[in-house]
């Protein structure tokens, strides 16, 4: 050092606490305050004098640290302050220094200061810590402290805090403990009269296993997630395996499985292994809805055992996991087995049954399937047979479906009559003709002559079961045997069908009769009466009336548009008492006005018609008619104009646009004027009248 000049900054104050040089600036505390100097301007720029007096500096010195050129940090006693170095402006530079230092954050803390640094945008602070004994109720050392807190401008943010356990630190005084830092490596070492510890920021290792320490799997998985790729000591897959497992030994058991599906994702043998981790504590039922079914797929063995499982211990379990589960995830052939032999100890078991019949569809053996779903009356018989075009099946089986659901059965076999011949639905169900029935009644109400061979055998079905709708059908059939149909409605006593059958025989006298005498419904023998229009008719409905007072009141009400009311009128005897007699008269001749009126009034229409198209025939026949080189003569077949213009000629045009030279003309026999076409009056076409006779 003999070389070096030295120079002297400050004296005078008392012995120099702490010096931090950096760039330009040099700061230094003693037992006044904080100096700064600039070493370009050889000036001191501030001054920041001591905040407790109270305190000896020796016992509680200053702690001063740069966080960049321009940011000094002093920490004395208990107060903090950030001081920034900043440029004079030329206007007020003087005989002032060029920089001046502004304190940006000031703040107290709890506890004595005893070293402080920069991270980031905090600080770091090394704490003399005193406390009451609760023994002694004396005031003694306790553990120093660091503490990461957020600087604000007149306050702080306690970030993080740790108490330090150093030895002697019962005995430490403030001036014992010093933070120093290692700027370029992130490190913090605090000196004690006896250790040194040296301190790292946290990584999201250290927080990964401070989680997994407190046993907070569930976050400790969630930050390896997020810092995946900056975290070094851990693995997402351990962390969830850990998780799984402690969720295990809690008895969390559909946790720890629902868990599975995001941690164990593809990794088929770490499936595996858990499955037979979950079979051992008798929890395969927890994990089986997770269990992935498509990428990946694990080995058929782990479905068996777990449908197995279900199988002895829980029924509907087995069959909600057949539902949703493949076919090709596990051997179909040994579950087969498996439930048939527990259907041996419970043969009337409709979960199993069903569950069965769906595993036979898996293995394509529909038939099976389809007497299965016969047997249970299950709703998917049909959409089974459909699907998979099962109606070879189902020739023998069809008395079974019309029992389980006769609409849905019938819909079906006539859509797919190419598969199943009407012929032999008919047959398979001679034995229930109640089900006939229902079949060819839907057949025929389809189409009417698809099934007329069977109308003959519907007569007796319609009969038998669905009266109703036996007159309908036979009004539609045009292939029904009527004698057949009448002999069958006379025994059976069916009036109304048996008139309807002897007016369509021709037999409308019997009809009537029958009408009067077994219904006496005078109504509708006059709606009969009515419909046949026939004369006779309305004479033996007189006839048979004529005696029975109720039956003339009707006639007389209904007659008067049909027959005339003189008739009945003349025929009834003197003193034969009428019910509203007077109603009835009154009704026939207002009847009578009324046809009156509407003959009138159709006559009138018929006349101004006739006038109008008689004006629209004159007008026509009025206008001219173009006569040129191109007509001929109707007789001669010449052109009706000479070709020499200047030649007199003469020319008859009829209404019916025939043209003929008159000479062509043959004379006519008659006295009348009016000639009459040739043509026309030949063919028969009506007369033709000459319109025009052209002469030159």
């Amino acid at each position: 050092m003999n070389r070096w000049k030295p120079s002297v900054l400050h004296e005078g104050e008392g012995n120099i606490r702490n010096v931090k040089w950096r760039g330009h600036l040099i700061a230094w505390a003693n037992n006044m305050g904080v100096k700064i100097l600039d070493m370009i301007s050889k000036q001191r720029i501030t001054n920041v004098p001591r905040d407790d007096i109270s305190l000896r500096p020796d016992m509680y010195p200053c702690s001063l640290c740069w966080k960049d050129n321009l940011t000094l940090i002093i920490g004395w006693g208990n107060s903090v302050k950030i001081c920034s170095v900043k440029e004079r402006h030329a206007s007020e530079i003087r005989d002032l220094p060029n920089r001046y230092v502004e304190i940006v954050f000031q703040f107290d803390t709890e506890f004595y200061i005893s070293g402080l640094a920069p991270i980031c945008d905090q600080l770091v602070i090394l704490s003399y810590v005193k406390e009451i004994s609760d023994k002694t109720a004396v005031e003694c050392c306790a553990r120093p402290r660091l503490d990461i807190v957020q600087p604000l401008p007149e306050s702080c943010e306690e970030i993080s805090s740790d108490a330090l356990t150093v030895r002697g630190f019962q005995e430490n005084e403030c001036r014992d403990y010093h933070l120093e830092y290692s700027e370029g490596e992130s490190l913090f070492y605090i000196i004690s009269p006896r250790d040194v510890v040296v301190a790292k920021e946290r990584d999201q290792d250290d927080h990964i296993d401070w989680l997994l320490e407190k046993k907070k799997y569930e976050e400790a998985l969630m930050a390896a997630e997020i810092s995946q790729k900056t975290i070094k000591k851990h693995k997402i897959l351990d962390i969830g395996l850990a998780y799984v497992n402690h969720l295990v030994e809690k008895g969390e058991y559909d946790l720890a499985a629902r868990k599975c599906q995001k941690i164990l994702g593809k990794n088929t043998e770490l499936w595996e292994f858990e499955v037979y981790k979950f079979k051992e504590i008798g929890q395969l039922k927890a994990i089986s809805p997770y269990l992935p079914r498509r990428d990946p797929v694990l080995k058929p063995l782990i479905y068996e055992m777990v449908l197995h499982e279900f199988l002895e211990s829980d029924y509907e379990g087995f069959a909600t996991l057949i539902k949703e589960w493949p076919g090709d995830l596990y051997n179909n052939t040994i579950i087969v087995q498996a439930v048939v032999d527990h259907l041996k100890k419970d043969p009337q078991n409709r979960t199993l049954l069903r569950t069965l019949a769906e595993l036979y569809t898996y293995d394509q053996r529909y038939g099976r399937a389809l007497e299965i779903y016969l047997t249970l009356r299950h709703k998917d018989v049909f959409q089974l047979i459909h699907k998979h075009n099962l109606f070879s099946s189902i020739r023998d089986k069809i008395v079974l479906l019309m029992d389980f659901d006769s609409e849905k059965a019938v819909d079906m076999l006539l859509d797919n009559e190419d598969k199943i011949s009407i012929d032999r639905v008919v047959e398979e169900l001679e034995n229930r003709p109640e089900l006939q029935h229902v079949y060819l009644h839907k057949l025929f109400k389809r189409d009417h002559h698809k099934g007329q061979r069977y109308h003959e055998k519907q007569i007796s079905l319609y009969a038998e079961y669905d009266r109703p709708n036996l007159l309908p059908f036979l009004r539609d059939s045009t292939h029904c045997p009527l004698e057949k149909a009448l002999e069958i409605c006379q025994q059976r006593n069916f009036v109304e069908e048996t008139v309807y059958l002897l007016s369509r025989m021709g037999n409308s006298r019997s009809a009537l009769k029958m009408i009067m005498e077994e219904l006496q419904d005078v109504d509708k023998a006059i709606e009969f009466a009515k419909e046949q229009d026939d004369g006779e008719l309305w004479e033996d409905l007189i006839l048979y009336s004529i005696d029975k007072p109720p039956f003339i009141t009707g006639l007389l009400n209904n007659i008067g548009t049909h027959v005339d009311p003189i008739l009945l009128i003349h025929r009834i005897k003197e003193g034969m008492e009428i019910p509203n007699l007077r109603d009835s008269l009154v009704k026939i001749l207002q009847d009578y006005n009324l046809q009156i009126l509407l003959r009138e009034g159709c006559k009138k229409i018929l006349v101004a018609d006739s006038l109008s198209l008689l004006k629209k025939m004159h007008r026509t026949q009025m206008k001219g008619v173009l006569v040129d080189e191109e007509n001929i003569c109707e007789s001669c077949l010449s052109p009706i104009l000479p070709s020499d213009a200047s030649k007199s000629f003469n020319v008859v045009v009829f209404h019916c646009r025939h043209m003929f030279h008159k000479e062509c003309l043959p004379v006519s026999n008659t006295v009348s004027p009016v000639q009459f076409c040739n043509i026309c009056s030949a063919k028969h076409r009506g007369p033709g009248s000459a319109i025009l006779e052209m002469k030159k």
